[in-house]
């Protein structure tokens, strides 16, 4: 991963980032989101597919409901606070404060999904982000080539942009010693993880709670994401794009609200994905459990943002609970 450091911000300046800017990205004229090559990354496809071979081969021989119990606990502890929470509400896009112990938690939990570690999910992301926002993009960046050739590309390969923007995450990111130090360690930070389970119930809880959670984490955050920038209702779009997000409503669950992907493209720096009834939004009630318990603050949702330049409504219930209607 290269990492710029020709445009250090100090740590006051956090505050003041565009909350619907890619702030992580160093872009100039030179920069070009079209042209570039897919590349199988080895790494990445013995990992994902290591874990894939040993939750086929081996889950159905080692299945019991206690197994069964911790891949189901795990999963939704580290899809939803560590994930959909700590990477990509709190890292990501700001969405919230939290104390660093609890953020540096967090991000650990998602480090356990079995993605990568969190300097590369945010610089994936955020290119990606920033791409989409484009009026072309390469085909990988907008999921274009069907489900097989989308699947091979995210979990197998990696995108070599021919002039990719430089990459800086900030102070309190980048040069944080304890993500600098998942991001060289990210796969063995299941080794701690296998251990307990070893000791509490033997080979069954480390297969189901590594193998089979970390090849369902990795698929789901893969299958949704190509389904929310494919196919599902809409309420707004985002001018001069190349790719416009959707929601998938039967996702929301499994995803911890983040199948709202739709709302999320028009309000990135809200913590609230699910913006209008009947939307549930596990990662949202989430973060509003931190804050009843004096842990969150500052949670921006639509209505305490500024005014979003650059999209469109087109649904009836577009602006809806938007623009100081908002409730919790």
């Amino acid at each position: 991963m290269e990492q710029s450091a020709s445009r250090p911000r100090p740590e006051a300046a956090l505050a003041s980032l565009d909350p619907y800017r890619v702030n992580s990205l160093i872009l100039d004229a030179n920069v070009d989101p079209v042209a570039g090559r897919a590349r199988w990354d080895p790494a990445r496809s013995a990992w994902n597919g290591g874990m894939l071979l040993a939750a086929i081969a081996l889950g159905p021989l080692y299945f019991t409901w206690g197994a069964f119990t911790a891949f189901v606990v795990l999963l939704a502890l580290t899809m939803c606070a560590g994930h959909s929470v700590g990477f990509h509400r709190r890292l990501i896009h700001r969405t919230f404060k939290c104390p660093k112990w609890l953020e540096r938690a967090m991000v650990w939990s998602g480090t356990l999904v079995g993605m990568q570690g969190p300097l590369w999910v945010i610089q994936s992301h955020d290119i990606r982000d920033w791409a989409q926002r484009q009026p072309d993009c390469h085909d990988f960046l907008k999921h274009g080539r069907g489900p097989w050739m989308d699947a091979w590309w995210n979990l197998h390969c990696r995108l070599y942009l021919d002039r990719p923007p430089g990459f800086d995450p900030g102070p309190g990111i980048g040069d944080d010693p304890f993500y600098r130090f998942l991001q060289r360690t990210w796969m063995l930070q299941q080794i701690p993880v296998a251990l307990v389970l070893f000791a509490i119930g033997g080979v069954p809880w480390v297969i189901w709670g590594v193998c089979v959670r970390v090849t369902v984490g990795v698929t789901m955050h893969w299958f949704v994401g190509y389904l929310c920038h494919t196919h599902g209702p809409q309420s707004w779009l985002v001018d001069k794009g190349a790719v416009q997000a959707h929601d998938v409503p039967w996702a929301a669950i499994p995803s911890m609200g983040e199948s709202w992907h739709n709302n999320h493209h028009a309000f990135p720096a809200s913590a609230r994905h699910g913006l209008y009834p009947g939307q549930v939004d596990l990662g949202y009630e989430f973060v509003l459990l931190l804050e009843r318990c004096g842990l969150a603050w500052d949670i921006q949702t639509p209505d305490r943002l500024p005014a979003r330049p650059g999209i469109t409504p087109i649904a009836a219930h577009s602006v809806e609970r938007i623009h100081g209607r908002q409730t919790r």
